[in-house]
C-alpha cells in the first residue's frame, strides 16, 4: 500500500489527538507546567533503564533528541533533568505548536523538528550526546531500517541511544490478553483500525480523522535492526510494568500499571538501549 497516504491519515489523527491530550487529565498539563520541578512518569521510567549508562552526572549538560516527542512534557522533562541543547521531533505540526506552549511557558529554549522520525537524519544537520523515544513510538512507523539509519548517524561516537515502548507480544493479544489474536511478527503490512478517542480518559468521539495505520516491529527486528545500522546493543530488556492502563485487568504501581500477582508474568514494556562506537 502508498506508506504516504497512511502516515497522512496518522498525522491527521495524532494531530487531533494532541488537543484531546492537552486537555485531559492524564497529561494534566496545567499542573505539570506549575511545577517547575516535576519529571513525567514516562521520563522517570526511561531514566530507570537508561541511568545505568549513563555517567553520574546523568543527562546533565548533555545534548539530547527526543523522537516522536508528541506535545513535548517528555522532552521539557529531559530538559527539567538538565540536558543541554534539546531537540524534539514529531510528524504532527499540532503536536509541537502544543509542546512549543508548553516549554515557552517553562522557560526553555527546546528545537522542535516538524518530520518522519525515519529521516530525523536528514532533517537535523548535527549529532546528540543522548537519543530517546518512549512510550507508544514505533508502531506509527512502516520500517525501521531508515529509522535506526537515522539513529545511527544522528549519534556522536560513543553516544547513546534508548528505546522503551509496549512490547510487541501486547500488540499480538490486541492488548486483550491472554488469546494471540494478531501478528507478533512484523512484515505482513499495516493493521488498520478505526477509533474515534485515544488512550486519555473520556476521549471517545473526540476524533474525527479516526482511521489510523499500525506497523508490527518484533524485538528481532527493532534489535537487528540497530545492529545493522552499525550499533552496538548494550542492553536489551523486558519490563513488568507500562504508562498507561491498556486493560482493564492492569493495577496500579509505581511506575504505572502492572499486571496482578494472580495473572502470569508476561513483560509489558520492553527497552533496547545501543551505543555508537
Amino acid at each position: 500500500m502508498d506508506h504516504a497516504d497512511a502516515i497522512a491519515a496518522n498525522r491527521a489523527n495524532w494531530d487531533e489527538r494532541a488537543d484531546v491530550h492537552r486537555r485531559s487529565d492524564m497529561y494534566d498539563v496545567d499542573a505539570f507546567s506549575a511545577d517547575p520541578e516535576a519529571v513525567s512518569s514516562v521520563v522517570r521510567n526511561d531514566l530507570s533503564v537508561l541511568g545505568p549508562y549513563l555517567p553520574e552526572t546523568g543527562v546533565q549538560g548533555k545534548s539530547l533528541l527526543h523522537l516522536q516527542c508528541h506535545i513535548g512534557t517528555d522532552t521539557v522533562s529531559w530538559a527539567r533533568l538538565g540536558a543541554a541543547d534539546v531537540h524534539g521531533l514529531d510528524f504532527s505540526p499540532n503536536s509541537l505548536r502544543h509542546a512549543d506552549r508548553i516549554a515557552r511557558a517553562d522557560g526553555r529554549d527546546i528545537t522542535w523538528v516538524e518530520g518522519d522520525a525515519r529521516f530525523a537524519s536528514t532533517l537535523i544537520d548535527r549529532q546528540f550526546d543522548l537519543i530517546v523515544t518512549s512510550a507508544g513510538t514505533i508502531v506509527w512507523l512502516p520500517g525501521l531500517t531508515e529509522w535506526a539509519r537515522s539513529i545511527h548517524d544522528l549519534l556522536a561516537p560513543g553516544a547513546v541511544f534508548m528505546i522503551r515502548d509496549d512490547h510487541p507480544i501486547l500488540g499480538a493479544m490486541d492488548f486483550e490478553p491472554w488469546e494471540i489474536t494478531d501478528d507478533y511478527l512484523g512484515g505482513t503490512g499495516p493493521r488498520i483500525y478505526t477509533d474515534s478517542g485515544s488512550y486519555t480518559e473520556n476521549s471517545a468521539g473526540q476524533i474525527t480523522s479516526a482511521t489510523v495505520y499500525e506497523w508490527r516491529h518484533d524485538l528481532g527486528e527493532i534489535v537487528g535492526s540497530l545492529l545493522a545500522a552499525g550499533l552496538r546493543i548494550e542492553a536489551v530488556h523486558e519490563l513488568p510494568y507500562m504508562d498507561w492502563r491498556a486493560f482493564p485487568d492492569l493495577v496500579g504501581c509505581p511506575e504505572g500499571w502492572r499486571l496482578p500477582d494472580t495473572a502470569p508474568r508476561i513483560p509489558l514494556n520492553f527497552a533496547v538501549v545501543a551505543r555508537k562506537v
